[in-house]
């Protein structure tokens, strides 16, 4: 008689109660894996030990970690958390995604740049120190959105425009808090733009952002909401480029079209179960949890 298989232990690294986080772990328990849903502001790192721990639980002890939230909201912190992570995974512990790879998207500067030397169309960008400067790209491009280099769902964006007679106080009022100002320019988009959503490098689904009536922007947060989306299959190509260059297990790739063609905002580890589940009625969460353990049953048999 053969040996019982334990069940796969799987950390959910995300946001106890929030809805993707949740329905990610509920898709792992549902195909007879052991989970725990970490939250990553509990995390704790012992020297002596060469220990990753959120409470008494040392993650070394999961069979893979999967990466769904690091934070409720971006920012520098996030990246201490990845760090530890990383750790984790140099001892042994898959990471989907791996926290190396995410690393590098999670700052907008560095995203753009990515894409950049990639060839990938982002929209006309100056990043600054001088708010003069950054003044200067306002007046070419017109209207500009300010970002910060760390944010997500348009937190902390700033749209401006040329002949603003406030635009010197709103440029130095965001220069404060935000050393470096990132400046973009407006688009011009159709009232909405799409995540175009990638698992292991495969097309997964889409989902459009509508915006609300009045808003520059179509994130939720301002009032818009998900629906669906079919992007032609040079659009999905183009994301698919773009995502490939952070190498993600799962990877939402924002893109707009304009009239001079389409453009991608930027790549996130992060995005897209909600937006694939009102939009397109696609569920992100088991599609994940199904890819993460074929690799992890694969290699448990390849070992034995």
């Amino acid at each position: 008689m053969s040996e019982p298989v334990e069940p796969l232990r799987i950390g959910v690294l995300g946001v106890p109660g929030g809805w993707s986080s949740e329905s990610l772990a509920d898709a792992f328990r549902a195909r007879g894996a052991e989970v725990l849903l970490i939250d990553a502001e509990g995390l704790s790192f012992d020297s002596e030990r060469g220990a990753v721990c959120w409470g008494e639980v040392d993650l070394r002890g999961f069979d893979a970690i999967v990466i769904k939230k690091v934070g409720k909201e971006y920012g520098t912190l996030l990246l201490d958390r990845l760090e530890l992570l990383r750790f984790v995974e140099a001892q042994g512990i898959p990471c989907f995604s791996s926290p190396e790879r995410i690393l590098r998207h999670m700052n907008r500067l560095s995203c753009t740049l990515a894409m950049r030397r990639a060839g990938i169309p982002v929209p006309a960008t100056v990043v600054t120190q001088d708010w003069k400067e950054a003044r200067s790209a306002v007046k070419r491009f017109g209207e500009a959105v300010l970002k910060p280099i760390y944010s997500t769902k348009a937190r902390g964006m700033l749209l401006v425009k040329k002949g603003d007679k406030e635009l010197k106080s709103k440029l130095q009022h965001f220069h404060e808090t935000n050393p470096l100002i990132y400046v973009q320019q407006r688009v011009t988009l159709p009232g909405r733009d799409m995540g175009v959503v990638f698992l292991g490098g495969d097309y997964l689904g889409s989902y459009a952002r509508v915006a609300a009536k009045g808003s520059w922007a179509t994130t939720i947060r301002a009032g818009g909401k998900y629906a669906a989306a079919d992007p032609s299959p040079d659009l999905v190509e183009l994301a698919r480029k773009a995502q490939a260059i952070f190498g993600l297990d799962f990877a939402s790739v924002d893109v707009g079209q304009t009239p001079d063609g389409p453009v991608v905002f930027e790549v996130t580890a992060f995005g897209g179960f909600r937006g694939l589940h009102e939009g397109s009625n696609l569920e992100a969460a088991t599609a994940y949890a199904d890819y993460v353990l074929e690799r992890m049953i694969s290699a448990r048999e390849e070992a034995a």
